[in-house]
């Protein structure tokens, strides 16, 4: 299972890295606000341990742009330092699924790790759907009005992606950076992606879902606008 950790204390990152590393996660980290949620939108994690007070954007923003404007119900365990009953009625309110205070023991953070995954594995939406487009995440299979749709392992994660952030505009470099990181190819390479992806995708239809604003990037939706 693969966790996020948005931290921006150093110890306590390289603490609980190490830790849930040795219990057989695969983990990855963030130390800011803005560089937490890129992650977080741009990749798949079954949990994610969110610090409240961080630089940039703080874990309670964070957490209701994942749950609000991105969509993801991927669960959420906040951290802070305040015990304060309505800090973590706030930290429940932007999305969080558990609340933990600063200190904790390591072992306690593991138990609330197991117990929200227990809690959320068999109810999470596992089906990302726009209009009569549809992409089941277990099973990799889209389909479109019912159609299966054959699509390479690059237009299965243009599409995923693209699924996750409708009805909002997806930038050219966010899409580039999700699919090939740092590695980029040359500029073309997206644009023949999206071209393949819009064949599959809309041509055989009467109607497009895949939307070019040029010069920024790509909407999935019903209308070009987005409404």
């Amino acid at each position: 299972m693969r966790i996020l950790v948005i931290e921006d204390n150093r110890d306590i990152l390289a603490n609980v890295l190490d830790y849930l590393q040795l219990q057989g996660y695969v983990v990855d980290c963030a130390q800011d606000g803005l560089g937490g949620l890129h992650l977080a939108v741009t990749q798949d994690y079954d949990l994610i341990v969110l610090d409240v007070m961080l630089p940039g954007i703080d874990g309670y923003q964070v957490c209701e742009r994942l749950r609000n404007d991105a969509g993801r119900d991927t669960p959420i365990i906040m951290l802070t330092a305040r015990d304060a009953l309505d800090d973590r009625l706030q930290g429940l309110t932007a999305g969080a699924d558990d609340y933990l205070v600063k200190p904790f023991a390591l072992s306690e953070l593991l138990a609330r790790i197991q117990a929200v995954l227990r809690r959320t594995q068999g109810s999470r939406k596992r089906v990302l759907q726009v209009a009569d487009l549809s992409l089941d995440l277990d099973t990799l299979q889209a389909t479109r009005a019912g159609v299966p749709l054959k699509l390479n392992p690059v237009g299965l994660k243009l599409l995923e992606i693209l699924l996750r952030r409708s009805p909002a505009v997806v930038r050219r470099d966010t899409l580039e950076e999700a699919l090939w990181g740092e590695e980029r190819p040359d500029s073309d390479a997206l644009r023949s992606h999206i071209h393949q992806l819009r064949q599959v995708l809309d041509k055989p239809f009467d109607r497009p879902l895949l939307h070019t604003l040029h010069g920024i990037g790509y909407r999935l939706a019903e209308r070009a606008d987005g409404r």
